[in-house]
């Protein structure tokens, strides 16, 4: 998939990547990457997303819907379910609030994490309108359990030749 010469160069480094999306793009943009939370709200998994997280349904699930900009253009909207009970409270608390980047939480409270890509597809995308969309689904692991899962879309077109 990130072979595809049809991908442009900047996208398949952010797609290929098992850190950082965010601070990937302030990297390749060079501009300041702003999240802008759509959607956040503490549900109880579903069967569905108590498989995903390997947790029991019923659990508290973080569910969070954000886009990544950066000046203007937005680069990702990004969904995450993160299992309430396996984030230490701090964790919890500075996810709750909304325009933190993920990574950057995760960096600053010095968990020590890895990033496990599930899958990755060309689809269509309501949200980005006509444009297709490189959607991948990854894991976030910390001790050895699923902390979080994660799907990033990225808009396959010109915006990413910076």
């Amino acid at each position: 998939m990130l072979k595809r010469p049809d991908i442009p160069v900047c996208l398949r480094i952010c797609a290929g990547t098992d850190g950082s999306v965010t601070l990937l793009l302030e990297l390749l943009t060079g501009k300041k990457v702003k999240v802008v939370t759509l959607e956040q709200k503490i549900i109880k998994a579903t069967h569905d997303i108590a498989r995903l997280l390997e947790i029991e349904a019923g659990d508290e699930v973080n569910s969070r819907l954000v886009t990544l900009n950066a000046e203007g253009t937005t680069y990702v909207l990004a969904k995450s379910l993160a299992a309430v009970k396996r984030m230490p409270p701090a964790v919890s608390s500075d996810l709750m609030r909304a325009d933190i980047p993920i990574g950057r939480i995760l960096r600053e409270h010095k968990l020590e994490t890895r990033r496990d890509i599930l899958k990755m597809e060309i689809v269509g995308s309501d949200f980005f309108g006509d444009i297709p969309v490189l959607s991948r689904e990854y894991n976030i692991i910390y001790n050895n359990r699923i902390l979080m899962w994660i799907n990033e879309c990225f808009p396959v077109d010109n915006r990413w030749e910076i």
